[in-house]
């Protein structure tokens, strides 16, 4: 494919809810343009977007990819987003390297979360905004609920573009309201006629008052009930579109060709080009904001936004060109590392294939291999002009499992290969839990944890099982003793004798607080120091469950010598030895973490959410109104009982509701947990 400026590129991410045919979308797009001889079927596993192992065997794209379509005189880069939230990360993706939003939704569905989630990300990224509604060859497909829904949803800037004739509940025509056509398909082909527009009357009024909002003498025109020429109907909906006022809408069948190309049409003719609508804010070397234009002629100034991780190929890194152009052979400045780096090739991308280009100008889109420092948000730049721009805005982790290897010694393996997967995919982390001696994984969901592992098997070659976390306990007293804690050996030569009695109480420290009150020299105070280091060594794994031991006090009290016999190793022994002692007298419980928990959710339900809080002994605090019509929760919940709330806050608000939840403080466990958890302790051999 020729190279194309700025003003003639379109880059369009779409995106939608899961199952909502973007992919089918997306192909239709690329085989009507030209960019495929053959139209790929996800169920067939043979698209060119959904080329991942893991998307051909789940028939779901799990991932972002990108091809290009020429149209006209326009490049217009597809970029495929996932529509699962467990995929969260690929949306954010494709939001950062477009210019509009086509956001897919099915004509049997109407407005799922997955769109409201598409708009707003739109909104907040700046971008244009369009919709599809497809599957309308589909039974039960009803196109007037799925625009009524969207005018319900999104207001007065949704604007029928193309709608569908129905007869018997089967769509056989659709109607361009732009150009007053009739448009009949057959095998793919469209023949186009004449068509009086006052039978769809309903549809031409919300059409005309969203194009007569967008500028003044339009308005008068609408008022004075004088029709809109063709030229002026463009006008008004290029300025909506661009100001974000008009979202059109069109409709069809992606897997029918239906639509499709008047969509394509539609994005010729009313999506911002790069040119008009890339253009972005960046920070230069002194902190200082600086504006950035789309100029091939400007210094360079490119985003990555992606990253793959190949065994085979390597790594290979997508970016959007916003200023300059990015050529085989240059050094790139990563002001993230401080270090000038050369791209030795540069790269078109079309799904699964890479094809080598000499550069790639302002508003396009291309990819660099093998670059080891480029990360996935990095900034590329010149090494004399420094430019940082905003990087991929992805959204945090929220399920966390313990993954262990199936194979013993497998372990640098599991953290090898989740370090490649991590700079592949942002929204992973991991992290060694040292208390509990776990791995921990981290994801947006069950299905993603699903599709790592898949990974890390069929690429790293790691066979691994995940499990619920264990959860880091303290253990410590709830009434004041005092123990004797006496050492004695003999076995020939000097022995070993150490004699203390101490008072331990409870106190409100996070570890031990040690004093000694000893009268007459009972205990040399050159043994002090072991006695302390015995209680020490012995709060690290507590008797009850083998976890830390927290908030005592400690005084020496009194105890023995021997002037041959005595030495640091045996006070160190004694004062253990009253540790345990104490341990069991002293009313000794477990206690648990508490997080502070933060829910974003829909005001419809709050109950049922507040009602699965209180079921896992959680106490609600407030609640507050929150930006985009939500409601913010908040409570304290235990940190043991959250290990599945992602998923059934998801369930419950339809993935409309997300959280946080960090550590607070530690309480004392319920009797019944306390139990539990003494008994798995025992049963795991972690104690006797």
């Amino acid at each position: 494919m020729k190279q194309f400026t700025a003003d003639l590129i379109k880059n369009v991410a779409i995106s939608g809810h899961g199952g909502s045919g973007k992919t089918t979308l997306a192909e239709a797009m690329l085989f009507l343009s030209g960019a495929t001889d053959r139209l790929g079927r996800t169920l067939d596993g043979n698209t060119v977007l959904d080329f991942d192992s893991e998307e051909k065997r789940r028939a779901a794209s799990v991932s972002t990819a990108i091809a290009p379509a020429q149209w006209k005189d326009n490049k217009i880069n597809i970029i495929d987003t996932p529509g699962m939230f467990d995929f969260a990360g690929g949306i954010a993706e494709g939001i950062r390297a477009c210019d509009t939003v086509l956001i897919a939704l099915s004509g049997k569905s109407g407005v799922t979360v997955g769109a409201e989630k598409a708009y707003k990300a739109a909104v907040k990224g700046n971008k244009a905004k369009m919709f599809f509604i497809s599957k309308l060859d589909s039974e039960h497909a009803d196109y007037k609920k799925v625009l009524s829904s969207l005018t319900e949803h999104f207001g007065t800037s949704i604007c029928p573009v193309v709608v569908p004739i129905v007869e018997d509940h089967k769509v056989t025509a659709y109607v361009n309201l732009i150009n007053g056509k009739k448009i009949t398909y057959k095998d793919g082909k469209s023949t186009v006629s004449p068509i009086d527009l006052s039978e769809f009357s309903e549809y031409t009024s919300q059409f005309n008052e969203a194009i007569a909002g967008t500028d003044e003498e339009l308005m008068e025109k609408f008022f004075a009930d004088e029709p809109f020429t063709p030229e002026e109907i463009i006008k008004g909906l290029n300025l909506g579109v661009r100001s974000g006022d008009v979202c059109p809408v069109f409709c069809g069948s992606g897997l029918n060709l239906e639509g499709v190309d008047v969509l394509l049409d539609g994005i010729h003719y009313l999506a911002p080009s790069a040119a008009e609508h890339g253009a972005e804010t960046a920070e230069n070397d002194k902190g200082e904001k600086v504006e950035v234009k789309v100029d091939e002629n400007g210094p360079l100034a490119a985003v990555v936004f992606k990253t793959i991780a190949d065994p085979f190929v390597g790594k290979l890194s997508y970016f959007k060109v916003i200023s300059g152009k990015v050529e085989a052979d240059m050094q790139i400045y990563n002001p993230r590392t401080g270090s000038t780096e050369k791209i030795p090739k540069v790269f078109t991308v079309k799904g699964a294939k890479q094809e080598e280009t000499p550069s790639v100008p302002a508003g396009d889109i291309g990819a660099v291999a093998k670059i080891g420092g480029l990360h996935t948000g990095d900034t590329m730049c010149s090494p004399g002009n420094i430019l940082k721009l905003a990087p991929v805005d992805f959204p945090a982790p929220c399920i966390s499992m313990a993954v262990k290897p199936k194979k013993k010694g497998e372990e640098e393996k599991i953290v090898s290969g989740l370090n490649k997967l991590m700079g592949e995919d942002p929204t992973i982390s991991q992290h060694a839990n040292s208390e509990t001696h776990e791995q921990i994984l981290c994801g947006l969901g069950e299905q993603h944890l699903d599709v790592i592992i898949s990974k890390l098997r069929s690429k790293y070659g790691v066979e691994v099982e995940l499990s619920v976390p264990r959860v880091a306990y303290r253990e410590t007293i709830r009434k004041p003793v005092k123990v004797q804690g006496r050492h004695k050996k003999q076995s020939g030569g000097h022995g070993q004798f150490g004699d203390v009695w101490i008072e331990f109480s409870p106190c409100d420290d996070e570890g031990l607080v040690f004093e000694e009150k000893v009268f007459g020299g009972s205990v040399p105070k050159n043994f002090f120091p072991a006695v302390e280091k015995g209680l020490r060594e012995s709060m690290v794994k507590g008797p009850l469950a083998g976890y830390p031991v927290v908030g005592i006090k400690a005084v020496l009290v009194d105890g023995s010598y021997h002037p041959v016999d005595s030495s640091e190793m045996a006070f160190k022994t004694a004062a253990s030895l009253a540790f345990k002692a104490a341990f069991q007298t002293a009313s000794p419980t477990l206690l648990e973490p508490i997080g502070s928990l933060k829910v974003l959710l829909p005001d419809d339900n709050m109950g049922d959410i507040m009602g699965d809080i209180n079921k896992r002994r959680g106490r609600v605090l407030g609640m507050n109104p929150a930006e985009d019509g939500l409601q913010e929760l908040t409570a304290e919940v235990p940190m043991a009982e959250m290990g599945d709330f992602s998923t059934v806050l998801r369930s419950i608000t339809q993935g409309r509701g997300s959280f946080t939840l960090n550590f607070e403080r530690y309480e004392e466990a319920p009797q019944p947990v306390v139990q539990k958890v003494i008994d798995e302790a025992k049963a795991a051999g972690d104690v006797e």
